[in-house]
């Protein structure tokens, strides 16, 4: 590729051998705050780990480093989300890189670059090996000097990143947070020192911090202002001000807002959580639509939220738009680096649209339905089967569900929280289940009043097996459960009550009278869908032909 310095392959598959440094006058950056013996030391140490690191390496990072000046916002995108990545599969895939203290010759002790450079060197930790504790530290210490030099410098940063690299910086950011609170919750197995470090260092990756970060970078950007502006007509120019006009700080600011959707959500605030997204419209113009991974966290979560808040209905909607959209553009996902990410998503999706289905039937469209009766159809009988079924929802949701965090670490000072394990995900199991438990017949219902047009309560409930009385309450709460705040314009919290159900009855004394409304299949739809696939095929054949 042009503009790459000699030597450098972008196709790292082509280099048969790598020729080691043996000898490099370019060293410089030696901290001036060390004696001398310790600048000699040190100098020793990095010529001879320079040695080790493969000349193809080298020169990726000074490569990267001159784009990171320059600001080339195009070559950073093809080096972040290819050459990268081809680099760490031939060299890297069960070794960390090199540490910056390394590298920080050839790029002239850049300590903006070398701030990025530890943001991917933890990254690819976090993904391919496993963290120590004193990686989990010096990560969040390293996100701290990321966001204090975008947050706190004099004036706008003259920095430049790809989309994707702002949405991954902001994703994995919550990711490692994430990834402490389960990692603090489980002393069991620590050893001593590790829970002295834990105990000594209750602020590092705080819940306080995480959410001081994402609310600055909003607050910096004047995203929500931009938003509001441009939902109402304007144009988002207009509210961006100093910081929000620069690329850096709007994408950030408005990944940020994605971001508190999803940390709000792992806390268990489902509102607050749909609440962030007030100036967000869930559309395909979105600004979110541009990263296809954050595309998919931000419906997971929507979809997510409104399960947990009992709106079905609306949760059912969110999941299948994005899964239809991942399943159109899967071809293109093939070439991505977060192929396997988003697929996994893409599933546990699927598995909660089961549940939804399971509380709530709907019709599916067309694209999804065959999927989702292949990976799920079992589970789907076997949560219709009342008790049965208990253990199918719960395993499903187990799969599915967010790794749930607890806001506050363990008390280091009890002993007994040093053999105890916090685990949030099922404390948030038991809760969806026991709004299961109360709705755990109505299938079985279901099934029963779709044969009749009247019926009378003594003999549903000879049917069912139990007393007239708790048929009623039972008739009561399928009656209210039918009913769900439905999403029809406004903000994500907006809704109205609405019939849910095709099956709707009364009570009159001791005798039900039922009405079942059928929604009419749209065949034009299905029919013209496939017309232009035949139309695409026959396209094919001619120009083979």
């Amino acid at each position: 590729m042009e503009g790459y310095p000699e030597g450098y392959e972008e196709e790292i598959d082509l280099v048969e051998e790598i020729d080691l440094l043996t000898n490099n006058d370019d060293y410089a950056g030696v901290d001036e705050d060390l004696d001398e013996d310790d600048q000699m030391q040190l100098l020793i140490l990095q010529q001879q780990y320079a040695q080790e690191i493969p000349e193809v390496v080298k020169n990726f990072i000074i490569y990267f480093h001159r784009n990171i000046l320059e600001n080339n916002v195009y070559e950073l995108h093809g080096i972040y989300e290819n050459s990268f990545n081809r680099l760490t599969e031939k060299f890297y895939a069960k070794t960390p890189w090199p540490e910056a203290d390394y590298i920080a010759p050839l790029v002239n002790d850049d300590q903006v670059f070398l701030t990025l450079y530890r943001e991917l060197y933890y990254r690819h930790i976090y993904s391919k090996l496993t963290p120590t504790i004193e990686h989990r530290f010096h990560s969040y210490e390293n996100y701290c000097d990321l966001f204090n030099f975008i947050l706190n410098s004099e004036g706008p940063v003259s920095l430049e990143l790809p989309n994707q690299w702002l949405w991954d910086i902001i994703d994995e950011f919550i990711y490692q947070f994430q990834s402490f609170c389960n990692y603090r919750s489980r002393l069991k197995n620590k050893t001593e020192e590790e829970i002295a470090l834990l105990r000594d260092n209750i602020q590092v990756w705080s819940c306080y911090s995480v959410l001081n970060v994402l609310y600055s970078l909003i607050t910096k950007s004047r995203i929500t202002e931009q938003l509001l502006v441009s939902k109402h007509g304007g144009d988002m120019i207009e509210a961006a001000g100093e910081y929000g006009s620069r690329t850096l700080y709007k994408m950030l600011g408005y990944f940020s807002i994605i971001g508190l959707l999803r940390v709000h959500c792992l806390l268990g605030d489902y509102t607050l959580a749909l609440k962030m997204m007030d100036n967000i419209e869930l559309s395909k113009k979105a600004l979110f639509a541009r990263v296809t991974a954050c595309h998919v966290t931000t419906y997971y979560y929507v979809g997510f939220a409104y399960m947990m808040m009992r709106r079905y209905a609306d949760a059912i909607k969110a999941f299948s738009h994005i899964l239809v959209f991942i399943a159109r553009t899967k071809m293109y996902h093939t070439r991505s680096y977060q192929f396997d990410q988003i697929n996994k998503k893409g599933d546990q999706m699927y598995a909660l649209l089961t549940i939804c289905i399971a509380l709530c039937p709907t019709r599916l469209d067309e694209n999804i339905h065959p999927h989702l009766r292949e990976k799920y159809g079992e589970h789907l009988i076997k949560m219709q089967r009342g008790e049965e079924g208990l253990q199918t929802f719960e395993d499903l949701f187990l799969y599915a569900c967010p790794k749930f965090i607890s806001p506050n670490g363990p008390n280091f000072e009890d002993p007994n929280a040093l053999t105890q394990t916090i685990e949030p995900h099922h404390h948030h199991a038991k809760i969806f289940l026991s709004e299961v438990r109360h709705q755990i017949l109505i299938p079985t219902l279901r099934s029963y009043l779709k044969l009749y047009t009247t019926m009378g309560i003594d003999k549903l409930s000879a049917f069912l097996d139990i007393d007239a009385e708790t048929l009623r309450t039972q008739l009561l709460i399928v009656k209210q459960k039918s009913r769900q705040q439905k999403w029809t314009s406004g903000t994500l919290l907006e809704g109205e009550y609405v019939t849910t159900s095709d099956l709707d009855f009364c009570l009159k004394q001791d005798m039900i009278h039922i009405a079942e409304s059928k929604v009419g299949r749209r065949y034009g739809d299905w029919f013209l869908r496939h017309i232009n696939k035949f139309q695409d095929i026959i396209a094919g054949m001619d120009l083979r032909n």
